[in-house]
């Protein structure tokens, strides 16, 4: 039963580790190339759609997590386990704290009201963004390793 658990707790948390992979490396760089509008209208709409999905996706990873660390307590990897709710706890408050209130301005804008410094407040949601993804590839990393 751990097993299975484990399993899917890395399945859940390697899928999300994806989705934002692919949002910093491939979706907003695409965006990047578009002329202003359409860029600023795929960010909201991908704000507004990812704002709604991710945050029961990380906190649904996190419950996972947990209840592995709790359910295989005993077991050999529990500490890498608990190191990667750590880092999970960490990715959620970063969230909360840091890109959270950008993606809630940024799912708002339109060409017409957007404001002046739209692409600076973009960049920074980028940068947060980097070390997120960074933070939970490090907890996907020691989850598998925790299996292993």
């Amino acid at each position: 039963m751990l097993s299975a658990l484990a399993v899917c707790t890395i399945v859940v948390v390697g899928l999300m580790v994806g989705v934002e992979f692919s949002v910093a490396f491939v979706i907003n760089p695409i965006l990047n190339g578009l002329p202003d509008d359409s860029n600023q209208r795929g960010r909201s709409h991908g704000g507004r759609m990812l704002g709604a999905v991710m945050p029961v996706w990380y906190i649904g990873s996190l419950v996972l997590v947990a209840v592995w660390a709790i359910a295989g307590w005993h077991h050999d990897g529990a500490g890498l386990v608990v190191t990667a709710g750590a880092l999970l706890i960490l990715s959620v408050v970063m969230s909360l704290l840091l890109l959270v209130p950008i993606n809630n301005r940024g799912k708002t804008w339109t060409p017409e009201n957007r404001p002046e410094d739209w692409k600076e407040q973009m960049n920074r949601w980028d940068r947060y963004h980097y070390v997120r993804v960074a933070i939970i590839i490090a907890a996907f990393a020691l989850l598998a390793a925790a299996l292993a």
